[in-house]
């Protein structure tokens, strides 16, 4: 989050929040349907559950903020994303190549990053309403973060390398 613009107001804090909620609600929905799908029900169950809050979140943020105008954001300036590039990968690609493990991980990744711009903004800001409101969304991603690492200890990590190709097919032979 080094090069994020900071947060500087209520309306922006808000705007913020909103953004990444609705993006995690719709990105965790795609990777439960992915999921179930694919055989993979515990981590499609969790992104199931996930989106539901994250939506949920969306919901409440907006109810708290309505009638206050929010900054328009693009997407290519999310302050979450560090002012990383808009490079788009296929979805389908993306889609073909992922095991829960992959779904996990860039789950997790996406919450830290909302969590580090909360703290960021609680450490930047001198508005308490902002401080008050980052504290509060900083708390929610840390419950997802601890939630996906629960998971993500769980899920089998994907095979990556020969070595690993090779400890499995070994493995196999041990149990014939």
């Amino acid at each position: 989050m080094a090069n994020a613009i900071p947060i500087g107001n209520l309306a922006e804090c808000y705007a913020n929040a909103i953004a990444i909620e609705r993006e995690a609600a719709e990105r965790c929905a795609q990777f439960a349907e992915f999921l179930e799908e694919h055989g993979a029900q515990d981590t499609a169950a969790l992104f199931s559950r996930l989106a539901r809050f994250e939506q949920q979140h969306v919901e409440e943020l907006e109810r708290r903020s309505s009638g206050m105008p929010l900054p328009a954001l693009r997407s290519w300036e999310f302050n979450w994303l560090d002012n990383a590039p808009a490079e788009q990968v296929s979805r389908e690609i993306v889609f073909h190549l992922m095991t829960p493990h992959d779904a996990l991980k860039i789950a997790l990744g996406a919450e830290k990053r909302a969590q580090a711009l909360y703290e960021q903004a609680i450490a930047t800001t001198a508005d308490p309403e902002v401080k008050r409101l980052a504290r509060e969304l900083a708390g929610e991603e840390m419950e997802h973060i601890a939630w996906i690492e629960d998971a993500l200890a769980k899920a089998p990590r994907p095979l990556t390398s020969e070595a690993d190709y090779e400890a499995l097919f070994s493995a196999s032979l041990l149990h014939r």
